[in-house]
Formats: structure tokens, C-alpha cells, sequence
């Protein structure tokens, strides 16, 4: 992660806690970022792109949110 990066999740992070984010405005976040990696669960990617779950697994870039396994295919 770049200086730049650390200094910006720092700073959005002291807003979020000083109360200057809303729920939705916490949601439209996340969905924005979902959307510029390009996320999808494991077998979403997999049925869209006529590929197997564990070659999926396998050889895609595979990250853990909330829980639940996600591919990044963002390139």
C-alpha cells in the first residue's frame, strides 16, 4: 500500500468514527469499491465465466469479506 493510500484510509477512517458518514453514505462506499474490483463470489464467478469452482479457487485472486470468499477481477 502506497503512502498516499495508509494517509487516506487514515483520514476516512478518523471521519467515519467523528460521525461524519451515514449508514448509506457507508454502503455507497462499499458498493463503489465492490464495483471498481470488480467483486463476485466464488461460484457467481464461476457460472459467469463457464469455469469451475476449485479452478476458480485455484487460480484467481481470492480475498475474505465480511466472511464470504470473493474473486477480484479487476484488469
Amino acid at each position: 500500500m502506497t503512502d498516499y493510500e495508509s494517509n487516506s484510509l487514515n483520514k476516512l477512517g478518523e471521519s467515519i468514527q467523528n460521525g461524519k458518514w451515514s449508514n448509506e453514505g457507508l454502503v455507497q462506499l462499499i458498493e463503489l469499491s465492490g464495483s471498481m474490483l470488480n467483486l463476485k463470489t466464488i461460484p457467481d464467478y464461476a457460472k459467469h465465466n463457464k469455469l469451475s469452482y476449485n479452478g476458480v479457487k485455484k487460480y484467481r485472486t481470492i480475498i475474505k469479506l465480511f466472511n464470504t470468499k470473493y474473486v477480484i477481477d479487476n484488469e
